[in-house]
């Protein structure tokens, strides 16, 4: 597939919980999830990657999904990995999905970094998805975007 066909995401993970009903993933645990999660897709690449920011690359055809749509994909997958963890009688964390698309050069010449029109994706498990999103000033930091360069997907903890 040539560049114009495929898209690019990078996943970072935000994990903003203190209590002790669902583990920190790590890493490597954290990049496994979605490759479990996506290998019954056989047109959706997914691997751990080193870089100090970025945990995951997420490779898929354009012209069969969207990178909304592999974001909704993420917070399932993820959704389905903390059900499985969940005590009883213990809420679910919220689960954001922020991205953006890249509009600047890339941070270094590293394969690994972001590149301009590609996305980068910060998975948020959180107490309160509201609460982060006022601590991080959401809607002020997107109002400016352009629509087709940012998207936001919130599962809320059950």
């Amino acid at each position: 597939m040539s560049d114009t066909k495929t898209g690019r995401m990078l996943l970072s993970h935000n994990f903003d919980l203190q209590d002790n009903n669902f583990p920190q993933l790590s890493r490597e645990e954290f990049a496994q999830v979605f490759i479990d999660g996506f290998q019954d897709d056989k047109n959706i690449a997914c691997s751990l990657i080193e870089n100090p920011h970025w945990m995951v690359e997420i490779i898929f055809p354009k012209d069969e999904f969207s990178a909304d749509r592999i974001g909704q994909f993420c917070a399932n997958i993820l959704e389905q990995k903390r059900k499985s963890q969940k005590p009883d009688n213990v809420k679910l964390p919220d689960i954001l999905i922020l991205a953006g698309k890249k509009t600047t050069p890339p941070l270094n010449d590293s394969p690994t970094s972001l590149q301009p029109g590609k996305w980068g994706v910060d998975v948020v498990e959180t107490a309160s998805a509201d609460s982060f999103l006022t601590a991080l000033n959401w809607n002020a930091r997107v109002e400016q975007k352009p629509i087709d360069s940012i998207f936001k997907i919130e599962i809320k903890g059950k």
